[in-house]
């Protein structure tokens, strides 16, 4: 099959199509037809060799994908060949064919495209994953989110906005600004031109912070954060390292915690995919929620669609669409 590959770690332009051996389903799992993928964040980290795939996962780039089932592995049932589906993958989006648990398998409802449903499992499990279940989120709770104009920032507002919980976001310059309030944002900070923590402290203060940039922003997040608060970072935009203040630590009794979802068991992405298909997909379907794909690259564009990401021009997704895999 034809696979987007890469010889060696380095830029976009490593990037290129290629002939790899098509994968094989196992017991409970299926082999997808890709028609559409996302490109995410942790792609171009891949790329640049700083995030290899977990033990066992295709190495080729890609977390979320949507296509056809072409085959069935052993003990799989409720699906056929043919069927429409979308889900949530460790390696491997990139390419024709594409092995997918079938557990965390998201059948596509007649209405929405292949690159649609591509668009959703990535930012709407992580948004789940954290705000929800990490992050207790609940109707009377404050909450900031940084990079609110990525794929998962677009899926938090709007989850925070329909879990009734007041949201703020971080946004650089005024076209991702209004984008944010189109989502749902009750307050929209651009952080390019003003210090977001003093006016999310003068606003009130917030419960829970989704924080996908890190780096230095660590020391303002908890200058925002109300007691008993949480902080939980799932980016590294602005790198690694972060001076915390141990006394706003404990005097506030503020939480931080790590949390990435590619590693996580596959009962936790069962559980989250099971969440997309109940509370995500009706949703979509009487419009309380949007598709939120900003452009789509042909897979042959694949090193331009990096740098768009890396550029941070996006308002929401990112897609490939995939050639034909007959």
């Amino acid at each position: 099959m034809l696979a987007i590959v890469q010889t060696a770690p380095g830029g976009p332009e490593t990037l290129h199509l290629g002939e790899v051996d098509t994968p094989r389903p196992g017991p409970g799992q299926l082999l997808v037809k890709v028609k559409a993928a996302g490109i995410n964040r942790a792609d171009l980290m891949q790329r640049e060799g700083k995030y290899p795939p977990p033990p066992g996962d295709s190495a080729i780039l890609g977390l979320e994908i949507a296509g056809e089932v072409a085959a069935l592995g052993e003990d799989v049932s409720g699906f056929v060949i043919g069927d429409r589906v979308a889900g949530l993958v460790g390696g491997g989006g990139y390419a024709q064919y594409c092995v997918l648990d079938a557990g965390t398998a998201i059948t596509i409802p007649e209405a929405l495209d292949d690159v649609a449903a591509a668009s959703l499992p990535e930012a709407w499990m992580t948004a789940w994953f954290n705000l929800v279940e990490l992050g207790g989120l609940r109707e009377d709770l404050r909450v900031l989110v940084h990079a609110g104009a990525s794929g998962v920032g677009s899926a938090a507002i709007q989850l925070c906005k329909a879990y009734g919980a007041w949201v703020a976001v971080t946004a650089g310059g005024p076209e991702k600004g209004e984008y944010c309030k189109r989502l749902g944002a009750d307050m929209v900070i651009d952080y390019k031109t003003r210090d977001f923590a003093a006016e999310v402290k003068q606003a009130g203060g917030v419960d829970l912070i989704l924080d996908g940039v890190g780096g230095d922003y660590l020391p303002h997040n908890q200058a925002c954060l109300n007691p008993d608060g949480q902080i939980i970072v799932i980016g590294m935009l602005r790198g690694p390292q972060a001076e915390a203040n141990m006394g706003l630590l404990l005097v506030k009794r503020q939480t931080v915690r790590g949390s990435t979802l590619r590693p996580q068991a596959l009962p936790v992405k069962r559980r989250l995919a099971q969440q997309v298909r109940d509370f995500v997909m009706p949703r979509l379907a009487t419009g309380a929620l949007q598709v939120t794909v900003d452009k789509v690259f042909d897979w042959e564009q694949v090193a331009a669609a990096h740098h768009y990401v890396a550029a941070g021009k996006n308002l929401g997704k990112v897609m490939l669409r995939l050639g034909s895999a007959d």
